[in-house]
C-alpha cells in the first residue's frame, strides 16, 4: 500500500512541475498547498511557536522583508500580505506581488484560522479549499512590528514587518531565531521592496 502511494504522489509531483511554469500566482499557491499536504506525513518536527498572537494587532498591512525561495514566489519582488479579522472569527488575507517577468502585481486572496486555542501561534492558511498550509509565528514584536512565520517542514520562512526595511540587528535576530530551530538561513533572499 504504501509503495502505491508513493507511486502516485511521485507521478502527481512529476506533473505539477511540468506544468508549474505555466501557472497564475493563485495555481501556484494552490500546488504549494496540495504539494505540502502530500509531504506532510515527513514534516512531524516541532516547531515552537509564539504563545500568544492578538489577532486584532496582527491584522493589517506587512511587507515580506525576506523569505526562503519557493516556488509560488518565484521573481516576485514588492510582497505584501495584508489580513482582516473577519466576523467570524477568521482572517481574510490578500498577498500580493510584483512579477518582474511580466511587469505587472499578482494577488491571492485566502482565510486563515487558528485551529487550536492552545497554540494561537499555529495558523492554517486555505487558499482553496479545502487544501490549507501552515502558517506558524515563531517570533512576534510584542509592538507587532516584525515577525518571524514558518513551517515546521523548515522549506518555508518568512521575515514580515510593518515597514518597508528592518533595521539589520532585528534581521540578524530573527535569522539566530530561524538557525536555532533548523532552517537554512544560507538560503534566505532579501525581498525588494522598492518597485514605483
Amino acid at each position: 500500500m504504501r509503495l502505491i502511494y508513493v507511486l502516485v504522489k511521485n507521478h502527481f509531483l512529476n506533473y505539477l512541475c511540468i506544468h508549474l511554469k505555466r501557472t497564475s500566482m493563485n495555481k501556484r499557491i494552490l500546488i504549494f498547498l496540495i504539494m505540502a499536504s502530500l509531504l506532510s506525513c515527513k514534516t512531524t518536527q516541532n516547531l515552537p511557536t509564539v504563545e500568544k498572537v492578538d489577532i486584532k494587532k496582527y491584522t493589517g498591512l506587512w511587507y515580506e522583508i525576506a523569505r526562503l525561495p519557493n516556488s509560488f514566489e518565484k521573481g516576485m519582488e514588492c510582497v505584501t500580505a495584508s489580513y482582516r479579522q473577519k466576523s467570524n472569527g477568521k482572517i481574510e488575507v490578500l498577498n500580493k506581488g510584483y512579477l518582474v517577468e511580466k511587469g505587472s502585481y499578482k494577488t491571492a486572496k485566502g482565510t486563515a484560522r487558528v485551529p487550536d486555542s492552545k497554540y494561537p501561534g499555529r495558523l492554517k492558511v486555505t487558499f482553496f479549499w479545502p487544501f490549507s498550509g501552515n502558517y506558524y509565528i515563531l517570533s512576534l514584536d510584542e509592538n507587532y512590528q516584525h515577525a518571524l512565520v514558518g513551517d515546521p517542514s523548515r522549506k518555508y520562512l518568512w521575515v514580515l514587518a510593518r515597514t518597508k526595511t528592518l533595521d539589520a540587528a532585528i534581521y540578524d535576530n530573527l535569522m539566530s531565531k530561524a538557525e536555532k530551530n533548523g532552517f537554512n538561513i544560507q538560503q534566505v533572499i532579501k525581498v525588494n521592496q522598492d518597485c514605483e
